[in-house]
C-alpha cells in the first residue's frame, strides 16, 4: 500500500492528505477567498464572517508553512502586509471550484 507523507504525518489516501491540506473551518474559505488576488488581513477578516483575529492569524501562518500562501511585507509606511496563493496554493482551486459546485447543488435554497 502507498503511503503519502506531509510534514512527518504518513497518510494511506491521498485524500486524506488533501483534506489536511484545506480541510477545517476556516482553511478552505481562506484559499476560496485568495483565488481572485491578494488580500489584506483586514480583507479576509471582513469576508470570513465569525473569525477572530487569533484564529485567522493561526490559519493564515498554518497555510503559509504549508506552502499554500505567501506572506507579502511591502516596505510602505505605514506597514502593509498581503497574502496570496502560491503556484501550489493556485493548483487548489479547481478542486475548489468543484466543491463550491458540488456545495451549491447539494445546498437547500433558502
Amino acid at each position: 500500500m502507498k503511503r503519502y507523507e506531509l510534514n512527518g504525518t504518513f497518510y494511506f489516501c491521498p485524500v486524506d492528505l488533501t483534506l489536511q491540506i484545506v480541510g477545517g473551518r476556516w482553511k478552505g474559505v481562506v484559499i476560496w477567498n485568495l483565488r481572485d488576488g491578494q488580500k489584506r488581513f483586514s480583507e479576509l477578516k471582513k469576508r470570513l464572517v465569525g473569525i477572530n483575529d487569533k484564529m485567522l492569524s493561526q490559519v493564515l501562518k498554518v497555510l503559509e508553512m504549508q506552502g499554500v500562501i505567501c506572506r507579502t511585507v511591502h516596505e510602505v509606511i505605514p506597514p502593509k502586509v498581503t497574502y496570496h496563493l502560491t503556484s501550489e496554493g493556485e493548483t487548489l482551486i479547481p478542486i475548489m471550484e468543484m466543491m463550491s459546485v458540488y456545495g451549491d447543488k447539494y445546498a437547500v435554497s433558502s
